[in-house]
């Protein structure tokens, strides 16, 4: 079974850029894509971005794309979320997760992370 423990959150100015992790335990990590959601406060959890297994492949949301750009690192079982340009709408709890399906839905993901804070003042 894959851990995922996700880190780099924190606050920062609209405009501003931050970059988070997602380090996985399990071998079995470089078999799945993997994928970022977000959840503000009083709202359901939201698809952010997705990549493929080996890196080739990404999907990002509407809202942020353009200026997220997902990738791994095979090596380190690492997944990466650089965020630019933030807006203080993208203020939520970032959580990785990985892929069981094919829909960019909560449901085709599985092995959630703790989450990280991110918040973006104006």
């Amino acid at each position: 079974q894959v851990q995922l423990v996700e880190s780099g959150g924190g606050l920062v100015q609209a405009g501003g850029s931050l970059r988070l992790s997602c380090a996985a335990s399990g071998r079995t990590f470089s078999s799945y894509d993997v994928g970022w959601f977000r959840q503000a406060p009083g709202l359901e959890r939201q698809f952010v971005a997705r990549i493929s297994r080996r890196g080739w492949s990404t999907l990002y949301a509407d809202s942020v794309k353009g200026r997220f750009v997902i990738s791994r690192n095979t090596n380190k079982n690492t997944v990466y979320l650089q965020m630019n340009s933030l807006k203080p709408e993208d203020t939520a709890v970032y959580y990785c997760a990985v892929a069981v399906g094919s829909r960019p839905s909560e449901a085709d993901f599985d092995s959630w992370g703790q989450g990280t804070q991110v918040t973006v003042s104006s």
